[in-house]
C-alpha cells in the first residue's frame, strides 16, 4: 500500500467512525425523547440529520477519490466498497431515527397515552445491537457480527406483538386511534433500524472473510 493510499484509508476510517457515533448518539436521544416524552429533545434530534448528510456525502466523496485515484486492489478495495455500503446504511438509520423523533414529539403532548413495554425492549435490544456491531467493526471481529445478525429476530417478534396490542387498543380506544398508529410507527421504525443494522454485520463478515452472507448466504 501506498503512503498516500495509506493515509486515505486511515482517514476515511475516522471519518466512518465519527458518522457511526452521531448515528448512534441520535438513535439514542429519539428513544430517550419517546420514553420521557421531551418534545424539545425530539426536535434537537430532528435539526440534527442535516449534519450527518453532509458527513454521509463526504465520506461517499472520499471512498469515489480513492477508487479513482488509487485504484486499490484486494483488503484495501474491500475495505472501500464495505464503507459505502456501511456508509449508506447508516444515513438511513439517522433517517430512521428522525422518524421516531417526529412521532416522538407528537406523543410528548398527546395525554393519557402509555409507552408500551415492548416498545422500550425493541429500543434496548437496537441499541445493543448498535453498539456490538460498532465494536465488530472496529475490531474487525466477525464472530461478534453474527451474534448481532442472530438478535434480529428479536426485533421483529416485538413487533409483530406490537401490531396485535396497537389494534386491540385501537378497538378499545376510539379517541386514541392516531397514537396508536404512531406507536406502531415507532415500533416499525425500530425494526427497521435493526435490518439496518444487521446489513452492516454482515458487511463487517464480508470486510474481514471476503463472502458474502446477505440473502441466506453462508454464516
Amino acid at each position: 500500500m501506498s503512503v498516500h493510499l495509506q493515509r486515505e484509508i486511515e482517514k476515511l476510517k475516522r471519518k466512518v467512525l465519527t458518522m457511526s457515533a452521531m448515528v448512534q448518539d441520535t438513535i439514542t436521544e429519539a428513544v430517550r425523547a419517546l420514553k420521557e416524552r421531551d418534545a424539545r429533545l425530539a426536535e434537537k434530534v430532528i435539526e440534527s440529520d442535516n449534519q450527518i448528510d453532509h458527513l454521509e456525502l463526504d465520506i461517499e466523496e472520499d471512498c469515489l477519490k480513492i477508487l479513482a485515484l488509487y485504484n486499490p486492489v484486494a483488503t484495501d478495495l474491500r475495505f472501500v466498497i464495505t464503507v459505502l455500503k456501511i456508509n449508506n446504511d447508516l444515513e438511513r438509520m439517522a433517517d430512521l431515527a428522525v422518524n421516531i423523533a417526529e412521532r416522538s414529539k407528537y406523543l410528548a403532548v398527546q395525554r393519557n397515552i402509555k409507552i408500551p413495554a415492548e416498545l422500550s425492549e425493541s429500543a434496548e435490544i437496537v441499541q445493543q445491537m448498535l453498539k456490538d456491531t460498532l465494536t465488530a467493526l472496529i475490531q474487525e471481529n466477525p464472530l461478534l457480527a453474527r451474534e448481532v445478525i442472530q438478535q434480529d429476530n428479536a426485533v421483529d417478534d416485538i413487533h409483530r406483538r406490537m401490531y396485535f396490542l396497537v389494534q386491540n387498543s385501537m378497538r378499545e380506544h376510539l379517541d386514541q386511534i392516531e397514537c396508536q398508529i404512531s406507536l406502531l410507527t415507532v415500533s416499525r421504525n425500530l425494526e427497521r433500524i435493526a435490518d439496518q443494522i444487521t446489513n452492516i454485520a454482515e458487511d463487517v463478515i464480508y470486510l474481514v472473510e471476503g463472502h458474502l452472507v446477505r440473502h441466506g448466504g453462508l454464516l
